[in-house]
């Protein structure tokens, strides 16, 4: 007796889409019982394109096949659908490359800072209910006298310290390095006082100048800027790393 032979295909299938508005493509899968009005229903979800404007692509795996599907009747399986196949929307409303996603032709919400400030629910309202942050007028005060004490230190420190003294630069979670003062002063780049070093060994970041502005002279890396505070002037020899020896 002749045996039948019995096909059973997948009911489901993975698809890529793409549309002619974004350039993204999306894996989606789908039943292939789906009549192609439904298929378009479930689509317009995915890619914005409004399923009355569609009009539907069906192209192989290797996109060397195209076919297009425009039965809205006509089930999902009926087409030859294979896993990572690509459906490509086409929007017949209008739509552009980009529409979605560029940003430019959004209309911005602006608000002036006198109508946020007569808003009630709004976080720096809370911040003035509960007194925090820049609005907790003592704790500002607090802050503000630690930061002028703390700068009066590091002019006394810079005031302590001469170019072309020797010293050991220690800043947190760094090693010691070794060094020549070669600036001290204020600068352009920040506020305060500075101490600029030539380093004995490349550790530093520049060669003596910031934002365009030279302060003093060294090999490029081998210069660096740190607060007075972090500098101990005194006397350390350059180590000898045997440079010369063979």
């Amino acid at each position: 007796m002749e045996g039948s032979l019995t096909v059973i295909s997948n009911p489901t299938v993975n698809v890529r889409l793409t549309t002619a508005i974004s350039s993204f493509e999306v894996k989606r899968r789908f039943d292939r019982g789906l009549c192609i009005a439904e298929l378009k229903g479930k689509l317009e979800m995915v890619v914005g394109v409004p399923s009355s404007c569609m009009d539907l692509e069906l192209f192989s795996t290797s996109d060397d096949y195209m076919q297009k599907m425009d039965d809205d009747n006509a089930l999902l399986g009926s087409y030859p659908v294979d896993d990572d196949c690509r459906i490509h929307v086409i929007d017949q409303s209008g739509g552009q490359l980009g529409e979605f996603t560029d940003v430019s032709k959004v209309e911005k919400f602006a608000l002036s800072d006198d109508a946020y400030e007569k808003r009630t629910e709004t976080a720096r309202s809370f911040m003035k209910k509960q007194a925090l942050g820049r609005y907790n007028e003592e704790e500002m005060a607090k802050k503000k006298a630690e930061s002028i004490a703390r700068e009066e230190e590091q002019k006394a420190a810079a005031e302590a310290i001469t170019v072309g003294s020797r010293c050991q630069v220690h800043a947190s979670g760094q090693p010691t390095k070794l060094g020549t003062v070669m600036y001290v002063g204020t600068t352009d780049f920040k506020p305060g006082f500075w101490v600029g070093v030539k380093y004995d060994e490349p550790l530093g970041k520049h060669d003596g100048s910031c934002d365009g502005k030279r302060y003093f002279e060294c090999e490029n890396k081998y210069g660096a800027f740190v607060k007075p505070l972090n500098v101990t002037v005194g006397d350390f020899p350059e180590e000898d790393y045997g440079l010369d020896e063979m």
